[in-house]
């Protein structure tokens, strides 16, 4: 059995990871320290809660506290680029555990909160920085940090950097990066795209994948309620009635829809924090507070928030809107099932999101199970169903939630 003593970690890392209970490494894990310990560049695939943050932060961890490289003014030794703020506080957090016995300083940098404090953090230089493309290259034009002295490069997400727009400043970031550097790209899907950039900015990586590209996750229970747009709040009302759901979060498509939501949740006396772009930072971290202490029972949120919530305990996950992109089903199922777990994705579809729900069952090559609902049969949508619809789409047996 492969054990953390025998992936090769300082004495310093291996303490701090028995502190955490960690007993043992998760298959990317196990995969992927050594290669990086090796100094390879790395393209790692996996999907989410398997444990990535720890594969490529460890062997970063080990090879700084073992070099012990002089802090520069205005300098870092390790670069970590993530796509939203929530994620970026997640693996500053989680370095800070692993790291909490090698005296190394890390650095938090993300939009919505105060720029001159992430300045005074990064003053003295630090050793690892995690940074949102955005705030970063907003520091570097401000002339107040430098990245030639980078040794370890990390894109985390990449698939969801490229959703959110961020190759423009991705490329802009690594023009400035040493030639001479370690570079890792972790990803939950294998899009095209990644494939092009990691082949323009890796050299000769060595490939882990621990599950199949775009694969759903396994322990995840998916099913698909047919009905109308208006139907929706009151199915979704009566489904969070259920005892089953214990903590669940709902993904709307845009912003104004998420506090629509909110609203009309709330008036039915049920406990519902809310997290969009739209939020203030102190904002998203009070959602997220309430949320994970149990507070809020529900959480909506758009798709910033898909890889950004790392929370045990999500019983349910509800695609209020399809999504438009079919990788982001498999990125917001995610959310559930973690750490071995079992969980439910419940999604609904109105008649105009037919396409999109036929796109993520390609994508996951699974048709999703039916779930027939009686005040989504009494619906308008039943009522006028389009004769292009599968006879599934019409009727059949009801499911329980699990």
């Amino acid at each position: 059995m492969t054990t953390f003593e025998n992936l090769g970690l300082s004495g310093s890392l291996l303490r701090a990871l028995a502190v955490q209970n960690h007993e043992k490494p998760t298959a990317i894990q196990a995969r992927a320290i050594p290669e990086l310990l090796s100094g390879r560049d790395l393209l790692g695939i996996a999907r989410t809660g398997t444990g990535k943050t720890a594969a490529f932060t460890l062997p970063i961890l080990n090879q700084l506290s073992a070099t012990k490289i002089r802090l520069q003014p205005g300098t870092c030794h390790a670069l970590i680029l993530s796509p939203t703020r929530e994620l970026c506080a997640q693996i500053g957090d989680a370095i800070r555990g692993y790291g909490q016995f090698t005296g190394l300083k890390v650095a938090t940098i993300y939009g919505g909160v105060s720029m001159n404090r992430q300045i005074a953090s990064i003053k003295a230089g630090v050793d690892v920085i995690v940074a949102t493309p955005g705030r970063l290259v907003d520091l570097i034009e401000r002339r107040v940090l430098r990245l030639e002295r980078v040794s370890f490069f990390v894109l985390d997400e990449a698939d969801r950097m490229l959703d959110l727009g961020f190759v423009h400043a991705i490329r802009k970031i690594t023009r400035l990066l040493p030639k001479e550097r370690q570079s890792m790209f972790f990803s939950a899907t294998m899009p095209k795209e990644i494939a092009s950039l990691a082949t323009e900015l890796l050299r000769r990586p060595v490939n882990v994948a621990v599950t199949p590209t775009a694969s759903t996750v396994d322990h995840v229970s998916q099913k698909v309620i047919h009905l109308s747009q208006a139907a929706k709040l009151p199915v979704l009302i009566d489904l969070l009635s259920n005892n089953n759901v214990t903590r669940s979060i709902v993904f709307t498509r845009t912003k104004r829809g998420a506090d629509k939501l909110t609203r009309g949740l709330s008036s039915a006396a049920i406990s519902t924090s809310v997290i969009h772009g739209n939020k203030s930072q102190s904002q998203r971290e009070r959602a997220l507070s309430h949320f994970r202490s149990g507070r809020a029972r529900v959480l909506v949120a758009t798709d910033i928030a898909a890889r950004g919530i790392d929370i045990e305990g999500i019983s349910h996950i509800v695609n209020y809107d399809l999504p438009e992109v079919p990788e982001t089903y498999v990125h917001r199922i995610g959310r559930t099932a973690r750490a071995g777990a079992s969980g439910t994705a419940l999604s609904f579809c109105d008649p105009m999101q037919l396409p999109l729900l036929r796109a993520i069952e390609q994508l996951i090559k699974r048709k999703i199970q039916l779930l027939d609902h009686p005040i989504a049969s009494s619906s308008s949508y039943a009522n006028s169903t389009p004769a292009s619809l599968p006879p599934r789409a019409r009727g059949g047996r009801r499911h329980n939630l699990h």
